[in-house]
């Protein structure tokens, strides 16, 4: 295995040139080809002016070249979730200008192609490296700046901890490096190691199966991404291949790890932390008993911040936070101390003011799951004018899809609330459901409030997910009466307007691939029968990356109501 590297000097001292630094598709990518891309990315940035730049490139080596480059520049790199264009707009007035992509109306930033080889120089420790978001699961996305040492000194625990074992086999990932989980994991660790890392994504289980394919590896994945393991595919074949696996971004549940073990054949070393602190503490639970947390070296752990109610508080003190020395952080998780480490007891409370009352929501979702009903369940407010009612976003378990397969929908959520009343004013149970087959889930692995709340947009259809591969969607898809589309379209004859279902489409399309963001034009579109209120459709989508086609079917017990193939080109949007 190559010497460690500090990412101040990975450019300066650097590896020789012919040592691989990436895979793309069946091409290497080698330490010369880094260093003279980074070189025009640094040349780009000080052509450019500025010091603080947006960067999202989906391509993991160029990601990297462009990371290096801008810090070489003196720049500060800012990293989008994802590249929407809200996203996007919501940082034009903190950055000076865009790398990768931008908003429609600016021009990013692009290597230069005939940049001269750049001197590169040490970096300083003290440089303002990196602004990084929350994930927004309990509301707006917070900014985190982290200095070049933070990243790099967690860089050099990540490779006391885990250099030894996992040897010098490349890495792929499920994960985005826009988050800073997937940025360690993925990009800087392996730089810093010289382990050669893919720069292409793996964002289903059949990509999974055929990176395992290539040749021994490790997989860096999220616990969204290991609860969705078909047993169906060929994992026997390939987990030989499979020397180190990574979880992090949100607990495993148990059904997870074992389908990890059975599965993979190994349970995943899981990463606890956040956005905030960096990496906290790890552990593997080859066995159900190990499920304590080991902290980090140099990391310190206490419980409790010294308030009546909060002797069970997580908080952390690290060279992976930038406070004032001997400064604590506090978290949003409890714990309970234990021999050099500790276990977590679940997140603090979520406390909302409903009707001159306070609630628990995390209170609200422990009763949900304790019922018996549902595996998740997340409770959100939803405000209605001025008025505020909580709705339940819930994965049902056996038990819970048998009642409303029995009953209808509002027989689980009336059974739902029966479980609540006892423990809550009958004012504040919620009002309004939404059943899913799995979470929703952005690049990070996180379901977002905002996510979460667009399951309650009238205009989006409720659905089911029927069948899945990484070319096509089954859906069964519900076209309420109550949806406004419905509204005037006809007087007395309501029908589904032509353009809903091509909207529809287009929505649920990229909710379930990674469509390219411009619409080109339609081809085929037929529409074979109307469709009325409270019909259950089930729509049929199927993604051609390679033409760029979006095709999609629309039918229910009357037959066909329509199909065609939408045209998509540009940038992943």
């Amino acid at each position: 295995m190559a010497e460690p590297l500090a990412l101040e000097h990975l450019l300066v001292h650097g590896r020789p040139p012919g040592h691989p630094v990436a895979r793309r598709d069946e091409r290497l990518l080698d330490f010369a080809a880094l260093r003279a891309r980074a070189a025009g990315w640094c040349a780009a940035f000080h052509a450019h002016g500025g010091l603080r730049h947006a960067l999202f490139l989906e391509d993991a080596f160029d990601f990297a070249a462009a990371l290096l480059g801008a810090w070489h520049a003196g720049v500060c790199v800012y990293l989008p979730a994802d590249a929407r264009p809200a996203t996007l707009e919501a940082l034009r007035a903190h950055v000076h200008g865009f790398a990768g992509r931008a908003p429609a109306d600016l021009t990013a930033v692009t290597p230069l192609p005939d940049a001269a080889a750049a001197d590169f120089r040490p970096l300083s420790p003290d440089l303002a490296a990196l602004v990084v978001y929350t994930s927004g699961s309990s509301g707006e996305p917070t900014a985190i700046p982290k200095r070049l040492s933070q990243l790099s000194r967690e860089v050099a625990t990540l490779g006391a901890l885990f250099d030894a074992e996992a040897g010098d086999v490349p890495v792929v990932a499920t994960v985005s490096h826009q988050h800073i989980y997937g940025l360690l994991f993925r990009v800087l660790w392996p730089l810093a190691s010289g382990r050669p890392f893919d720069a292409h994504g793996l964002p289903y289980p059949e990509d999974i199966v055929a990176a395992l394919k290539a040749g021994p590896a490790l997989l860096v994945a999220s616990p969204a991404h290991l609860k969705r393991l078909p047993a169906s595919l060929d994992w026997p074949a390939v987990r030989g291949n499979l020397r180190g696996l990574f979880s992090s971004g949100g607990p495993l549940s148990p059904e997870a790890l074992q389908a990890c073990r059975d599965l993979l054949g190994r349970a995943p070393v899981e990463v606890y932390g956040s956005s905030e602190t960096g990496g906290v503490a790890w552990r593997r639970r080859d066995t159900d008993d190990a499920a304590s947390w080991r902290v980090m070296p140099g990391v310190e752990v206490r419980t409790g911040t010294g308030a009546a109610d909060d002797d069970e508080v997580l908080a952390v003190r690290s060279p992976h936070l930038d406070l004032p020395e001997g400064a604590w952080f506090t978290t949003e998780d409890r714990a309970r101390a234990v021999p050099g480490g500790f276990d977590l007891l679940g997140r603090r409370d979520r406390l909302l003011k409903l009707e001159e009352k306070r609630v628990s929501l995390s209170a609200m979702e422990r009763t949900l799951v304790d019922s018996g009903l549902v595996r998740e369940a997340r409770v959100l407010p939803l405000s209605d004018g001025h008025r505020v009612t909580l709705a339940v976003v819930a994965v049902p378990d056996a038990a819970g899809w048998r009642l409303q397969e029995t009953g209808g929908r509002r027989s689980l959520n009336q059974a739902l609330r029966e479980k609540l009343a006892p423990h809550f004013e009958s004012s504040a149970l919620p009002r309004r459901f939404r059943y899913l087959e799995a979470m929703p889930v952005n690049p990070q692995g996180k379901s977002t409030e905002a996510a979460l709340a667009a399951l309650f947009d009238p205009r989006r259809p409720p659905f089911q997910v029927l069948e899945r591969t990484a070319e096509r969607v089954l859906l069964s898809v519900e076209a309420q009466a109550g949806s406004p589309y419905f509204d005037g379209h006809f007087p007395g004859t309501p029908i589904l307007p032509g353009v809903v279902q091509l909207e529809w489409a287009l929505l649920l399309g990229r909710e379930h691939f990674a469509l390219p963001k411009d619409f080109l034009r339609l081809e085929t579109l037929k529409f074979q029968q109307v469709i009325p209120p409270d019909t259950r459709l089930t729509l049929e989508l199927t993604w051609a990356a390679e033409s760029g086609r979006l095709g999609f079917k629309l039918t229910s017990d009357a037959g066909s109501h329509a199909s065609g193939r939408i045209v998509l080109g540009g940038g992943v949007g």
